[in-house]
């Protein structure tokens, strides 16, 4: 998911992402169980398209029975087939978060954006679905009660709301308004507790007693920091010891000198940092 949110922050820059701060708007992608099947999956189709900024792009969505929960084949465009999970047609308040992870397949195609392993794409796609602002119909799809369950998705409940959390931070926005699942308002609140904790480690000046204990220990003895450490130490050219740590909001690595105070801003995000190196 951070390799995902760094490589999103490489390929737009950080002026594009931030032309996403507005999520999909829940009225946008409601669905009725009163709607026309296939007209209103066109409606939220284009609903999502637009939000990706894609509007050379036309999606025409149909129903089958299948193992996964959607498709999209991914041609040269700009006509894209999605097929959903025929599940769908009793579950149209789910189609929304559906449609949200194949128009993102297509945005990603489009940028020729893509990791080496299917595994690893499915866990791009959620996670730029929804640091872009479409991924809570993702969370807000997943349910429970005493005779079902259901998620979509490959990230699972607790990481989606992690990386919901990244954007919120990152935008101000506050997804949980929108939640009709219990469960997903649970995984996102364990998820922004995760991505606030990003920005209390160390060497950064947010970070907690025992964090800073600990930093202080490391620098005396740079040969001994742990792997598990979520900064490393190394020489400049002249032999001057510098720090290098992930940007708590791109994950980024960032490099500074370790001389006390450090203000140090993120090439990538412009995240500005205040740090005690």
């Amino acid at each position: 998911m951070r390799a995902a949110i760094t490589a999103l922050y490489r390929r737009l820059s950080c002026d594009t992402v931030q032309a996403f701060a507005a999520s999909v708007a829940p009225a946008d992608v409601a669905f009725c169980d009163t709607d026309d099947l296939h007209l209103g999956a066109q409606r939220v189709a284009r609903e999502i398209v637009r939000h990706f900024r894609l509007p050379d792009a036309r999606l025409i969505v149909g129903f089958r029975e299948m193992t996964h929960a959607a498709h999209v084949e991914l041609a040269a465009g700009p006509e894209y087939f999605v097929e959903l999970n025929d599940r769908f047609r009793t579950h149209r308040r789910d189609i929304g978060a559906a449609l949200a992870h194949e128009v993102t397949h297509v945005y990603l195609h489009r940028l020729d954006l893509a990791f080496p392993t299917t595994a690893e794409n499915e866990i791009l796609t959620d996670t730029v679905a929804t640091y872009l602002g479409a991924g809570w119909l993702l969370l807000d799809a997943y349910r429970e009660d005493g005779v079902s369950s259901q998620k979509l998705g490959y990230l699972t409940p607790e990481e989606f709301g992690y990386v919901l959390a990244k954007r919120s931070l990152f935008f101000g926005e506050d997804p949980s308004v929108w939640f009709t699942s219990a469960q997903a308002y649970t995984a996102y609140a364990r998820g922004l507790d995760r991505a606030r904790q990003d920005g209390r480690q160390p060497p950064l000046t947010a970070a907690g007693w025992a964090g800073r204990r600990r930093y202080a220990h490391d620098r005396r003895h740079v040969s001994g920091v742990p792997p598990t450490a979520p900064y490393s130490f190394s020489p400049d050219p002249a032999g001057r010891l510098r720090v290098s740590f992930p940007c708590p909001t791109c994950h980024q690595r960032i490099r500074v000198p370790v001389r006390g105070r450090v203000r140090a801003r993120c090439a990538l995000c412009r995240t500005v940092l205040e740090c005690d190196t």
